[in-house]
């Protein structure tokens, strides 16, 4: 005899769970791709997430036609496309803070001669939402749209240092992978370090993220805990003790500053 008939309702069920699938795929291709420095094949991207070669394809070719993922001169390999980055600029667009936090980064750079960085946790990591690069000297590669790992940055450490024991345990990967031979990945360094960052109110770090540079962060607590933070980069060879507490000083000063205001402004 014939296997029982699904009812209307249980192959309703089976295509919303198949609709979510496909969703849930299309978003991670979009986020392996955006994390990629080069562009991926399709057996790059099969390897990389383990979806059947199939799906992976079909998928792909509808990112294609709606500009969300573009393809490199031969067809073969793949990137992000235009609407990504018209999605991401919404995102900016949108938020209330980043107006305000504009000003700021502005003063500090014009205070301070450094480049300046505005970012958000995301998870187990930062994003960066605005920058303000230095007049002069050398340049800090561009970060705005861009991740790092939370605990290898200055931003990062200063809004883990926000939370409890276990909350950045629940947070940060089992495994904390290095980005320089100054990075730290024990966890046990990582949680001294927060408490450090927790008792003076600002995160240092020397070129944990970025071989030759060093960064001070702040963190904004409009919000509780605070998601934002403020940092200034600036070349490791000229952040000693001194020049560190001037920087800290600073950032201090005027994040206290940009809070009050945009608690003022109701922004939450």
């Amino acid at each position: 005899m014939a296997g029982k008939r699904r009812s209307a309702s249980e192959e309703h069920g089976s295509g919303e769970t198949a609709t979510v699938k496909s969703a849930e795929r299309t978003v991670r291709i979009l986020e392996v791709l955006a994390a990629s420095p080069t562009r991926l094949t399709l057996a790059e991207l099969q390897e990389k997430m383990g979806y059947p070669r199939s799906s992976l394809h079909a998928l792909i070719r509808t990112l294609r036609e709606m500009k969300w993922v573009e393809s490199d001169a031969t067809g073969s390999a793949f990137g992000v496309g235009p609407h990504a980055l018209l999605s991401g600029t919404a995102y900016l667009d949108r938020d209330p803070a980043l107006p305000f936090a504009y000003e700021t980064l502005e003063d500090l750079r014009a205070e301070l001669g450094y480049t300046m960085h505005y970012a958000r946790r995301n998870d187990a990591h930062v994003l960066y939402l605005a920058s303000r690069e230095s007049r002069g000297g050398a340049s800090v590669v561009p970060r705005v749209g861009r991740r790092l790992p939370a605990h290898v940055t200055a931003l990062g450490q200063c809004l883990l240092s926000c939370l409890t024991r276990d909350e950045v345990d629940a947070v940060l990967p089992a495994q904390l992978d290095a980005l320089t031979g100054r990075t730290i990945t024990d966890r046990d360094e990582l949680f001294a370090e927060l408490d450090r960052t927790r008792a003076r109110g600002w995160a240092v770090e020397h070129e944990q993220g970025t071989e030759g540079v060093a960064c001070v962060a702040v963190p904004l607590d409009y919000r509780i805990p605070a998601t934002d933070a403020i940092s200034c980069s600036m070349p490791a060879k000229l952040a000693d003790d001194d020049e560190v507490e001037r920087v800290a000083a600073a950032l201090l000063r005027h994040t206290a500053i940009l809070v009050a205001t945009l608690r003022r402004e109701g922004i939450r």
